[in-house]
């Protein structure tokens, strides 16, 4: 793929942006490679678990301003439409967990693109920049619907505003990431955890993911319904039986995320 590594190993899909001369920014084949390896994740049955990472030293910084600038590139419109929103719906939509190894910097999309995932780990020389204000635009990628929820609405909007660089201890301590790491047992570290996810109940955590995807808008009668509805789902899933059957017969489960 263009600019993207896909593999799977274990049950996990990495995908990873390849771009590292350029930190990773996005450009158009780039991002619609991106979309072409979350398909092929959500229709491959045998990944249960998906990690996105950067390649080289940092995540992404966003959006590649040559190509947005240049006289013949797409512009603004076309490069949120058809590259970024289709990212963070598919990231968003998919019913497998997504975690985000944020090795490095994640400035603009690339920010949001991380922030977009179900899970959040860092190095501990990543670092987190909005930087839309000091171009003249607004943060874009769900940033304005996903940061606010993350780490509050006065926080969300100061870090906007600013652009100010946010390290990996301040992220986790603002609650916008969920572990940090040291550099040199990161990626040990991420697809232990992957691994570890993709073993377990994951028909169970999709349906955990739909409810919280709809808790951002439901209010609580809703939510209550919707929680109903999916734990009947839920216990009806061959995974709940053979929990339960393990836990009753004190061995391992064996789970098959259906």
């Amino acid at each position: 793929m263009n600019n993207i590594q896909y593999q799977v190993t274990h049950n996990v899909a990495t995908i990873t942006l390849d771009r590292p001369d350029k930190f990773n920014s996005f450009i158009r084949p780039m991002a619609l490679a991106m979309q072409e390896a979350l398909d092929n994740a959500a229709q491959d049955a045998s990944v249960r678990c998906l990690v996105i990472a950067g390649s080289g030293k940092a995540f992404s910084a966003g959006q590649d301003l040559a190509e947005a600038t240049a006289p013949n590139g797409p512009d603004l419109n076309k490069i949120l439409t058809e590259h970024y929103n289709p990212i963070i719906t598919r990231i968003r939509n998919i019913s497998k967990p997504v975690i985000a190894a944020v090795n490095g910097v994640a400035a603009g999309a690339g920010a949001n693109i991380a922030l977009a995932c179900d899970i959040v780990l860092v190095t501990e020389s990543a670092s987190f920049i909005q930087a839309f204000s000091k171009i003249g635009l607004i943060p874009d990628s769900g940033g304005t619907f996903m940061l606010p929820r993350l780490i509050g609405f006065q926080r969300a909007s100061a870090l906007m505003m600013t652009g100010e660089k946010v390290s990996a201890r301040d992220a986790c301590m603002m609650n916008m990431v969920y572990k940090v790491y040291p550099d040199e047992v990161f990626m040990d570290e991420v697809l232990k955890m992957a691994g570890t996810i993709a073993q377990m109940p994951t028909y169970g955590l999709a349906l955990t993911k739909k409810a919280l995807n709809q808790s951002l808008t439901n209010n609580l009668e809703q939510q209550l319904a919707l929680e109903d509805e999916l734990q009947t789902l839920a216990g009806n899933s061959e995974d709940y039986k053979e929990g339960t059957s393990a836990f009753l017969e004190k061995r391992k489960p064996i789970f098959k995320g259906k």
